[in-house]
């Protein structure tokens, strides 16, 4: 599934410099990104509507539609906007991680396949086998009915949580955790477990939350440089061959394919680190 998270617009269609509408081209049928551009749908929202018989299934063979059929299916451009959102789906361990920040509990993936089993959490479709749950879903789930699946799986232990269960409920890397529970001298049980109320106390100390946000974006940034750098590396290579080329110094010019690659994925670094330098929490 398509990790885009593009927002579509209702069923677009080009205009010319007076606002009038153009004709589409004519196309004899459609591919699934066909399709999809078409209808101004991210390729995940073809899928989901698709699967839950809110788009037709291909009627040509090859998984292609036809031109009417897509035609057709303009119609239920909104209808897919508003019943899947704009954001893809994600799986069980990021479901159980934003359901961690949400109510402060250290909740696991086995936490997520009970509240679906239980009927607080719908499965919208799977990817490569696992199954997917949408943002909108998660976020509409009673707080309440999290706590009392997580206790119920913890016991004794529900008012302790392990590290990693600490680094989930923070949305920190373990490393993180580790290093300012040390900073902090949040003491630990006989089972090497903190107090879950310190570790709520953390995730409310506003200041706290600004410096480790503001630490991990500076290393996220670092590492896209750090990628950049690496595919710059490929680039001066390539032309370093290709002047060897010239210079009548190699038999062969370089093959161009990994030039083209390189130079795809500098493009989308280089717009990464834009984005990361002007975030603005």
């Amino acid at each position: 599934m398509s990790a885009s998270t593009h927002k579509a617009e209702s069923c677009p269609r080009r205009h010319d410099k007076k606002g009038q509408a153009m004709p589409e081209t004519t196309r004899a049928d459609h591919s699934a990104h066909q399709l999809a551009t078409l209808l101004g749908l991210a390729r995940w929202q073809l899928r989901l509507g698709v699967e839950h018989g809110l788009l037709p299934k291909p009627d040509l063979e090859g998984d292609r539609w036809s031109a009417a059929l897509a035609e057709e299916a303009r119609s239920r451009c909104e209808e897919i906007v508003a019943r899947f959102g704009d954001e893809p789906p994600i799986g069980s361990a990021k479901a159980a991680a934003r359901l961690a920040s949400r109510v402060g509990l250290d909740v696991e993936r086995g936490d997520v396949e009970v509240l679906v089993a239980q009927g607080d959490l719908d499965v919208i479709s799977t990817f490569r086998g696992f199954p997917v749950y949408l943002l909108r879903d998660l976020d509409q789930i009673d707080p309440d009915s999290v706590r009392r699946v997580v206790t119920a799986r913890k016991g004794p232990l529900t008012d302790t949580v392990d590290a990693g269960g600490a680094a989930t409920i923070l949305g920190w890397p373990r490393r993180t955790f580790d290093r300012i529970a040390g900073e902090r001298g949040l003491a630990t049980d006989r089972l090497g477990r903190f107090a879950l109320a310190e570790v709520q106390a953390l995730s409310a100390d506003e200041r706290l939350t600004r410096h480790v946000q503001e630490e991990q974006r500076n290393l996220a940034l670092d590492r896209t440089r750090r990628s950049e750098t690496r595919v710059e590396d490929v680039v001066r290579a390539w032309i370093l061959r290709c002047s060897a080329f010239l210079d009548r110094d190699a038999d062969q010019p370089p093959e161009t394919a990994p030039l083209g690659r390189a130079l795809r994925s500098l493009t989308t670094i280089r717009a990464d680190i834009a984005r990361q330098e002007h975030f603005t929490p």
